[in-house]
């Protein structure tokens, strides 16, 4: 049986951290060693969504998986819970930790974090991986526009302290309707759902998805972040039977994005870095591989936030 070195096993370890940020503690995950790597979590969940990946990413870099603030073990905020509030945090801590940029891997809400990151620290971000992303257009599944309506942190309150057994029978019943839940989603939902339990994640969560989300769906688009952001390194990565956000959002936004890579993994949902891990991480390991870190211009950015209206004036000297 082969085994793995001893450099090898100690530059892929595990260790837990907590950050002074801003007055305020954010709890991390940090592993391996090399380029940076930033692993930004979804609406409700924490870090330990990350696991079934972060070994094998840290093999050949350096990866930090935070707790975003009011979530997970990470201090709430002073009661800012918007994008680029989270972005913002984010920047922090790799300024605290002493790290100048990063690659920044989002999951859903994560990914609208992800892109918010870019445009506001674009000196900051080397290329960004988008798996299931909000941000990208309105749809999403009625259980998370629910979360927004007068009362919702009674009714979460409660569907968290159900038994365990009961919540996945739930769920699986659920992916038997239309548009509500993907059978493989069903095990990750309910550990999010059960880490909602405690008070302060709960109102994170709450708070956070009333920032993004109505009754009617997203209400923040990052798809004009993406057009600014043109010659960034992008990988758009999402399951075929996602239910939460359509897979039709990252189809379109991948025509958007010059030279992006991309990757749908069959029959999978919301959550392919926890049910899918051997699918998407060879697509992350190609894209780290073949592409080179972006790097900031302000005459670049300048171009692109005021296009000349006559392409024959363009200034050649940004090509």
């Amino acid at each position: 049986m082969h085994r793995p070195s001893l450099d090898a096993a100690m530059s892929t370890a595990r260790t837990e951290g907590r950050a002074g940020v801003a007055g305020r503690a954010m709890a991390y995950t940090k592993a391996g060693a090399g380029d940076l790597l930033l692993l930004v979590h979804g609406l409700g969940g924490d870090r330990r969504t990350w696991d079934h990946v972060i070994d094998t990413l840290a093999a050949t870099h350096t990866v930090i998986a935070p707790d975003l603030p009011g979530h997970g073990e990470s201090d709430a905020p002073a009661g800012d819970y918007s994008l680029g509030a989270h972005a913002s945090a984010l920047r922090d801590l790799l300024v605290a930790l002493g790290y100048q940029s990063a690659t920044v891997i989002g999951h859903s809400l994560g990914g609208g974090i992800a892109m918010q990151f870019a445009y506001q620290f674009p000196d900051r971000v080397d290329r960004l991986v988008l798996i299931s992303s909000g941000g990208l257009g309105p749809q999403l599944t009625p259980m998370l526009r629910a979360a927004t309506l007068p009362g919702a942190e009674t009714v979460v309150a409660g569907l968290a302290r159900l038994p365990e057994a009961l919540t996945l029978g739930l769920l699986s019943a659920a992916s038997r309707l239309p548009g509500l839940v993907a059978r493989p989603d069903a095990g990750p939902l309910a550990t999010g759902l059960r880490q909602l339990q405690d008070p302060r994640s709960r109102r994170g969560f709450i708070r956070t998805a009333r920032t993004v989300i109505d009754w009617r769906g997203q209400t923040v688009s990052a798809v004009q972040h993406l057009r600014q952001l043109t010659d960034l390194p992008v990988l758009l990565a999402w399951g075929s039977d996602d239910r939460t956000i359509p897979p039709s959002h990252h189809r379109a936004v991948a025509e958007l994005v010059a030279n992006p890579q991309f990757i749908e993994i069959a029959g999978v949902g919301h959550y392919p870095h926890e049910t899918a891990p051997g699918q998407l991480l060879p697509a992350i390991a190609t894209f780290l591989a073949s592409t080179v870190p972006f790097r900031y211009s302000e005459a670049r950015w300048r171009h692109l936030l005021t296009p000349d209206p006559d392409p024959d004036a363009r200034d050649t000297t940004l090509l």
